[in-house]
Protein backbone atom coordinates (compact mmCIF):
# COMPACT_ATOMS: atom_id res chain seq x y z
CA UNK A 1 0.00 0.00 0.00
CA UNK A 2 1.49 3.25 -1.20
CA UNK A 3 0.70 6.96 0.65
CA UNK A 4 1.05 10.70 -0.63
CA UNK A 5 1.05 13.28 2.43
CA UNK A 6 0.54 16.61 2.30
CA UNK A 7 0.84 18.21 5.63
CA UNK A 8 1.94 21.98 4.80
CA UNK A 9 -0.65 24.17 3.79
CA UNK A 10 1.58 26.24 1.22
CA UNK A 11 0.70 29.67 -0.05
CA UNK A 12 2.17 31.45 -2.96
CA UNK A 13 2.36 34.56 -4.88
CA UNK A 14 3.30 37.95 -4.36
CA UNK A 15 2.66 39.11 -0.74
CA UNK A 16 2.33 36.09 0.33
CA UNK A 17 3.56 36.90 3.54
CA UNK A 18 0.73 38.75 4.32
CA UNK A 19 -0.82 35.05 5.25
CA UNK A 20 1.42 35.56 8.99
CA UNK A 21 -1.50 37.50 10.08
CA UNK A 22 -4.10 34.49 9.81
CA UNK A 23 -1.89 31.75 11.42
CA UNK A 24 -3.53 32.75 14.93
CA UNK A 25 0.11 33.61 16.69
CA UNK A 26 0.64 34.40 20.28
CA UNK A 27 4.57 34.99 20.75
CA UNK A 28 6.72 33.96 18.03
CA UNK A 29 10.38 32.87 17.28
CA UNK A 30 12.25 34.22 14.45
CA UNK A 31 14.99 31.94 13.06
CA UNK A 32 17.05 33.73 10.39
CA UNK A 33 20.57 33.95 9.29
CA UNK A 34 22.91 37.24 9.93
CA UNK A 35 22.02 38.74 6.27
CA UNK A 36 18.27 38.52 6.92
CA UNK A 37 18.27 40.88 9.65
CA UNK A 38 21.65 43.27 8.80
CA UNK A 39 19.53 44.20 5.29
CA UNK A 40 16.00 44.33 6.29
CA UNK A 41 14.62 41.34 4.95
CA UNK A 42 13.49 39.96 8.41
CA UNK A 43 11.60 43.53 8.90
CA UNK A 44 8.77 41.41 6.29
CA UNK A 45 8.08 39.44 8.82
CA UNK A 46 8.28 41.68 12.25
CA UNK A 47 6.17 44.39 10.58
CA UNK A 48 3.50 41.69 10.13
CA UNK A 49 4.46 40.75 13.48
CA UNK A 50 4.12 44.13 14.56
CA UNK A 51 0.69 45.18 13.48
CA UNK A 52 -0.91 42.42 14.95
CA UNK A 53 0.84 42.71 18.52
CA UNK A 54 2.72 39.78 18.40
CA UNK A 55 5.76 39.65 20.41
CA UNK A 56 8.80 38.03 19.10
CA UNK A 57 12.34 37.63 19.26
CA UNK A 58 14.95 36.84 16.70
CA UNK A 59 17.47 34.56 16.58
CA UNK A 60 19.98 35.34 14.04
CA UNK A 61 22.51 33.08 14.19
CA UNK A 62 22.04 30.16 12.00
CA UNK A 63 25.58 29.80 9.59
CA UNK A 64 25.81 27.66 5.96
CA UNK A 65 25.74 24.10 6.97
CA UNK A 66 23.78 24.65 10.41
CA UNK A 67 25.61 22.63 13.16
CA UNK A 68 24.12 20.91 16.48
CA UNK A 69 25.83 24.29 18.41
CA UNK A 70 23.90 26.49 16.82
CA UNK A 71 20.89 24.05 16.97
CA UNK A 72 21.57 23.74 20.68
CA UNK A 73 21.70 27.90 20.76
CA UNK A 74 18.24 27.61 19.19
CA UNK A 75 16.75 25.58 21.25
CA UNK A 76 17.47 27.72 24.65
CA UNK A 77 16.11 30.85 23.33
CA UNK A 78 12.79 28.76 22.21
CA UNK A 79 13.32 27.52 26.17
CA UNK A 80 13.07 30.86 27.26
CA UNK A 81 10.56 32.50 24.99
CA UNK A 82 8.09 29.58 25.14
CA UNK A 83 6.68 30.47 21.82
CA UNK A 84 3.91 28.66 20.66
CA UNK A 85 4.84 29.55 16.88
CA UNK A 86 8.62 29.12 15.39
CA UNK A 87 8.55 31.46 12.02
CA UNK A 88 11.92 30.39 9.34
CA UNK A 89 12.94 32.96 7.50
CA UNK A 90 15.82 32.26 4.62
CA UNK A 91 17.92 29.89 2.72
CA UNK A 92 17.97 25.82 3.19
CA UNK A 93 20.50 26.50 6.56
CA UNK A 94 17.84 28.08 8.16
CA UNK A 95 14.46 26.16 7.77
CA UNK A 96 16.69 22.87 8.53
CA UNK A 97 18.03 24.49 11.51
CA UNK A 98 14.21 25.88 12.29
CA UNK A 99 12.85 22.33 11.77
CA UNK A 100 15.19 21.31 14.39
CA UNK A 101 14.84 23.78 17.06
CA UNK A 102 11.10 22.72 16.98
CA UNK A 103 11.53 19.24 17.39
CA UNK A 104 13.88 19.15 20.08
CA UNK A 105 11.86 21.70 21.60
CA UNK A 106 8.60 19.90 21.03
CA UNK A 107 10.64 17.08 22.38
CA UNK A 108 11.88 18.34 26.11
CA UNK A 109 8.32 20.09 26.53
CA UNK A 110 6.19 17.13 26.18
CA UNK A 111 2.80 17.79 24.70
CA UNK A 112 3.02 21.20 23.13
CA UNK A 113 2.76 21.96 19.62
CA UNK A 114 4.95 25.31 18.02
CA UNK A 115 3.43 25.56 14.83
CA UNK A 116 6.40 26.13 12.42
CA UNK A 117 5.92 28.40 9.77
CA UNK A 118 8.79 28.67 6.93
CA UNK A 119 9.86 31.05 4.26
CA UNK A 120 12.17 30.07 1.94
CA UNK A 121 14.57 32.71 -0.34
CA UNK A 122 16.25 30.74 -1.58
CA UNK A 123 14.59 28.59 -4.80
CA UNK A 124 16.54 25.53 -4.18
CA UNK A 125 16.00 23.10 -1.10
CA UNK A 126 12.28 22.65 -1.00
CA UNK A 127 12.75 22.16 2.78
CA UNK A 128 9.59 24.04 3.87
CA UNK A 129 7.57 21.09 2.94
CA UNK A 130 10.03 17.78 3.37
CA UNK A 131 10.54 15.28 6.39
CA UNK A 132 14.31 16.19 5.66
CA UNK A 133 16.93 18.70 7.86
CA UNK A 134 20.76 18.33 7.73
CA UNK A 135 22.67 19.40 10.48
CA UNK A 136 26.12 19.01 10.97
CA UNK A 137 28.86 18.47 13.26
CA UNK A 138 32.42 19.98 12.99
CA UNK A 139 33.75 17.89 15.39
CA UNK A 140 33.98 14.75 12.73
CA UNK A 141 33.26 16.66 9.87
CA UNK A 142 30.60 15.45 8.86
CA UNK A 143 26.91 15.80 7.62
CA UNK A 144 23.79 13.66 8.51
CA UNK A 145 20.48 13.83 7.17
CA UNK A 146 17.45 13.72 9.41
CA UNK A 147 14.30 12.30 8.38
CA UNK A 148 10.92 12.55 10.33
CA UNK A 149 7.86 12.93 9.70
CA UNK A 150 7.33 15.43 12.41
CA UNK A 151 9.96 18.14 11.49
CA UNK A 152 7.04 18.62 8.31
CA UNK A 153 6.39 22.33 8.53
CA UNK A 154 2.69 23.36 8.99
CA UNK A 155 3.16 26.26 6.42
CA UNK A 156 4.75 27.07 3.93
CA UNK A 157 4.88 30.67 2.57
CA UNK A 158 6.28 30.98 -0.86
CA UNK A 159 6.66 34.95 -1.96
CA UNK A 160 9.17 35.84 -4.75
CA UNK A 161 9.43 38.91 -3.17
CA UNK A 162 12.33 37.44 -1.24
CA UNK A 163 13.61 36.08 -4.24
CA UNK A 164 14.32 38.95 -6.47
CA UNK A 165 17.71 39.81 -5.28
CA UNK A 166 19.57 36.32 -4.89
CA UNK A 167 23.30 36.74 -6.66
CA UNK A 168 23.36 34.71 -10.30
CA UNK A 169 25.67 31.68 -8.67
CA UNK A 170 23.24 31.14 -5.65
CA UNK A 171 20.46 31.25 -8.13
CA UNK A 172 22.28 28.38 -10.60
CA UNK A 173 23.89 26.55 -7.63
CA UNK A 174 19.91 26.21 -6.31
CA UNK A 175 18.50 25.70 -9.16
CA UNK A 176 20.55 22.56 -10.21
CA UNK A 177 19.80 21.46 -6.46
CA UNK A 178 16.10 21.43 -7.69
CA UNK A 179 16.74 19.73 -10.98
CA UNK A 180 18.68 17.38 -8.85
CA UNK A 181 15.98 16.80 -6.75
CA UNK A 182 13.39 16.08 -9.07
CA UNK A 183 15.84 13.31 -10.88
CA UNK A 184 16.56 11.40 -7.69
CA UNK A 185 12.83 11.69 -6.47
CA UNK A 186 11.88 10.60 -10.18
CA UNK A 187 14.19 6.99 -10.38
CA UNK A 188 14.14 6.29 -6.21
CA UNK A 189 12.90 3.54 -5.10
CA UNK A 190 9.79 4.75 -3.40
CA UNK A 191 8.63 6.81 -6.32
CA UNK A 192 4.89 6.68 -6.75
CA UNK A 193 2.54 8.15 -9.68
CA UNK A 194 1.94 11.66 -7.17
CA UNK A 195 5.29 11.83 -6.30
CA UNK A 196 6.38 11.46 -10.18
CA UNK A 197 3.87 14.37 -10.86
CA UNK A 198 5.33 16.59 -8.73
CA UNK A 199 8.75 15.83 -10.03
CA UNK A 200 8.19 16.13 -13.24
CA UNK A 201 6.82 19.37 -13.19
CA UNK A 202 9.11 21.32 -11.33
CA UNK A 203 11.99 19.50 -13.91
CA UNK A 204 10.18 21.17 -16.81
CA UNK A 205 9.88 24.21 -15.24
CA UNK A 206 13.68 24.29 -14.06
CA UNK A 207 14.57 23.00 -17.49
CA UNK A 208 13.07 25.72 -18.97
CA UNK A 209 13.34 28.70 -17.07
CA UNK A 210 16.60 28.54 -14.83
CA UNK A 211 19.24 29.40 -17.14
CA UNK A 212 17.30 33.11 -18.05
CA UNK A 213 16.83 33.53 -14.18
CA UNK A 214 20.13 32.77 -13.29
CA UNK A 215 21.14 35.56 -16.19
CA UNK A 216 18.48 38.04 -15.01
CA UNK A 217 16.76 37.33 -11.90
CA UNK A 218 14.88 41.07 -11.71
CA UNK A 219 11.77 39.08 -13.93
CA UNK A 220 9.38 38.58 -11.00
CA UNK A 221 7.22 35.83 -12.71
CA UNK A 222 10.00 33.49 -13.48
CA UNK A 223 11.15 34.19 -9.83
CA UNK A 224 7.56 32.84 -8.97
CA UNK A 225 7.73 29.68 -11.35
CA UNK A 226 11.30 28.76 -10.24
CA UNK A 227 10.56 29.45 -6.13
CA UNK A 228 6.99 27.24 -7.11
CA UNK A 229 9.38 24.37 -8.57
CA UNK A 230 11.87 24.69 -5.55
CA UNK A 231 8.42 23.85 -3.63
CA UNK A 232 7.16 21.05 -6.15
CA UNK A 233 10.30 19.05 -6.34
CA UNK A 234 10.62 19.38 -2.09
CA UNK A 235 7.17 17.46 -2.28
CA UNK A 236 7.85 14.48 -4.16
CA UNK A 237 11.36 13.97 -2.89
CA UNK A 238 9.58 13.84 1.05
CA UNK A 239 7.72 11.11 -0.04
CA UNK A 240 10.28 9.34 -2.51
CA UNK A 241 13.62 10.39 -0.99
CA UNK A 242 16.73 10.82 -2.85
CA UNK A 243 19.62 8.73 -4.09
CA UNK A 244 23.55 8.83 -4.17
CA UNK A 245 23.96 12.18 -5.46
CA UNK A 246 23.07 13.73 -2.32
CA UNK A 247 24.73 10.81 -0.14
CA UNK A 248 27.66 11.98 -2.04
CA UNK A 249 26.92 15.58 -1.37
CA UNK A 250 26.23 15.39 2.24
CA UNK A 251 29.46 13.95 2.76
CA UNK A 252 31.47 16.30 0.59
CA UNK A 253 30.15 19.11 1.67
CA UNK A 254 30.62 17.98 5.48
CA UNK A 255 34.41 17.38 5.03
CA UNK A 256 35.79 20.52 2.58
CA UNK A 257 32.33 22.96 3.18
CA UNK A 258 31.44 23.55 -0.35
CA UNK A 259 27.83 24.81 -1.69
CA UNK A 260 25.43 22.06 -1.62
CA UNK A 261 23.68 23.04 -4.93
CA UNK A 262 27.00 23.72 -6.45
CA UNK A 263 28.47 19.89 -5.56
CA UNK A 264 25.31 18.00 -6.52
CA UNK A 265 26.04 19.89 -9.67
CA UNK A 266 28.92 18.47 -10.32
CA UNK A 267 27.72 14.79 -9.51
CA UNK A 268 24.54 14.73 -11.39
CA UNK A 269 26.13 13.35 -14.46
CA UNK A 270 28.62 10.79 -13.02
CA UNK A 271 24.96 9.41 -10.57
CA UNK A 272 22.90 8.97 -13.39
CA UNK A 273 25.86 7.60 -15.72
CA UNK A 274 26.57 4.76 -12.58
CA UNK A 275 22.41 4.74 -11.97
CA UNK A 276 21.73 4.09 -15.76
CA UNK A 277 24.39 1.69 -16.17
CA UNK A 278 25.62 3.02 -18.79
CA UNK A 279 28.94 1.30 -18.57
CA UNK A 280 27.38 -1.89 -18.08
CA UNK A 281 26.38 -4.78 -20.83
CA UNK A 282 22.03 -4.53 -19.42
CA UNK A 283 20.28 -1.86 -18.85
CA UNK A 284 19.22 -0.69 -15.75
CA UNK A 285 15.27 -0.16 -14.20
CA UNK A 286 16.90 3.55 -13.42
CA UNK A 287 17.65 3.83 -16.95
CA UNK A 288 14.23 3.53 -18.59
CA UNK A 289 12.97 6.51 -16.02
CA UNK A 290 16.02 8.80 -16.78
CA UNK A 291 15.07 8.32 -20.58
CA UNK A 292 11.35 8.98 -19.54
CA UNK A 293 12.43 11.71 -17.75
CA UNK A 294 14.84 12.77 -20.97
CA UNK A 295 11.33 12.56 -23.20
CA UNK A 296 9.73 14.84 -21.03
CA UNK A 297 12.11 17.64 -21.25
CA UNK A 298 12.16 17.25 -25.00
CA UNK A 299 15.62 15.26 -25.46
CA UNK A 300 14.64 12.18 -27.66
CA UNK A 301 16.94 9.30 -29.43
CA UNK A 302 17.16 6.01 -31.38
CA UNK A 303 17.48 4.55 -27.87
CA UNK A 304 17.11 4.94 -24.22
CA UNK A 305 21.15 5.02 -23.81
CA UNK A 306 21.66 7.54 -26.69
CA UNK A 307 18.59 9.63 -24.98
CA UNK A 308 20.24 9.44 -21.46
CA UNK A 309 23.46 10.16 -22.91
CA UNK A 310 22.15 13.14 -24.21
CA UNK A 311 20.24 14.18 -20.80
CA UNK A 312 23.79 14.27 -19.05
CA UNK A 313 25.15 16.05 -21.92
CA UNK A 314 22.25 18.74 -21.58
CA UNK A 315 22.79 18.99 -18.50
CA UNK A 316 26.71 19.97 -18.55
CA UNK A 317 25.78 22.38 -20.66
CA UNK A 318 23.10 23.66 -18.64
CA UNK A 319 25.61 23.95 -16.05
CA UNK A 320 28.21 25.05 -17.83
CA UNK A 321 26.18 28.28 -18.90
CA UNK A 322 25.52 28.90 -15.20
CA UNK A 323 29.35 29.44 -14.96
CA UNK A 324 29.34 25.91 -12.97
CA UNK A 325 32.57 23.85 -12.96
CA UNK A 326 32.65 20.40 -14.14
CA UNK A 327 35.25 19.36 -11.39
CA UNK A 328 35.61 20.01 -7.57
CA UNK A 329 39.13 21.05 -7.86
CA UNK A 330 37.94 24.41 -9.82
CA UNK A 331 36.55 25.16 -6.73
CA UNK A 332 39.77 25.38 -4.68
CA UNK A 333 40.03 21.98 -2.89
CA UNK A 334 43.72 20.33 -2.86
CA UNK A 335 43.31 17.20 -5.04
CA UNK A 336 45.45 15.20 -2.74
CA UNK A 337 43.67 16.44 0.20
CA UNK A 338 40.71 15.48 -1.42
CA UNK A 339 42.07 11.86 -2.75
CA UNK A 340 42.84 10.98 0.66
CA UNK A 341 39.36 12.45 2.35
CA UNK A 342 37.58 9.86 -0.57
CA UNK A 343 37.54 6.45 1.32
CA UNK A 344 36.29 8.43 4.41
CA UNK A 345 33.75 10.28 2.74
CA UNK A 346 32.91 7.05 0.75
CA UNK A 347 31.63 5.07 4.25
CA UNK A 348 30.00 8.21 5.24
CA UNK A 349 28.22 8.05 2.34
CA UNK A 350 26.81 4.72 2.42
CA UNK A 351 25.50 5.29 5.73
CA UNK A 352 23.61 8.00 4.62
CA UNK A 353 19.95 7.60 4.40
CA UNK A 354 19.66 8.81 1.21
CA UNK A 355 21.13 5.93 -0.26
CA UNK A 356 18.58 3.51 0.92
CA UNK A 357 16.07 4.69 -2.11
CA UNK A 358 18.49 4.84 -4.58
CA UNK A 359 17.67 2.99 -7.63
CA UNK A 360 21.26 1.32 -8.27
CA UNK A 361 22.93 -0.61 -5.36
CA UNK A 362 25.89 0.64 -4.24
CA UNK A 363 29.39 -0.53 -2.73
CA UNK A 364 32.21 1.77 -1.28
CA UNK A 365 33.92 0.95 -3.87
CA UNK A 366 31.34 2.18 -6.61
CA UNK A 367 31.29 5.33 -4.15
CA UNK A 368 34.65 6.03 -4.19
CA UNK A 369 35.21 5.37 -7.93
CA UNK A 370 31.81 8.54 -8.52
CA UNK A 371 34.11 10.93 -6.31
CA UNK A 372 37.61 10.42 -8.44
CA UNK A 373 35.81 11.03 -11.51
CA UNK A 374 35.04 14.64 -10.00
CA UNK A 375 38.85 15.54 -9.29
CA UNK A 376 41.35 16.80 -11.11
CA UNK A 377 43.77 14.04 -11.80
CA UNK A 378 41.52 11.56 -10.57
CA UNK A 379 40.34 9.64 -13.27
Amino acid sequence: MGSFKMRTQIYSGVNSTDHLKDCQLQKVLIICDPFMEKSGKVNLVTESLAAENVPYQIFSEVVPDPTIEVVTKGVAYAAALQPNAIVALGGGSALDTAKAVRQIYQQAEAGIHVQLICIPTTSGTGSEVTSFAVISDPSVNGKYALVDDAMIPDVAILDPEFTLTVPSNVTADTGTDVLTHTLEAYVSTDATDFTDACAEKAMRIIWQDLIQVAADGSDAELREKIHNASCLAGMAFSEASLGICHSLAHALGGQFHVPHGRINAILLPHVITFNAGLELNQDTPALKKYAEAARLLGIQAGTERTTVNLLIAGIQKMTKKMGIPKLITDLGIDATEFAEAIPTMAQAALKDKCTLTNPRSVTAKDLEAIYARIYRGGF
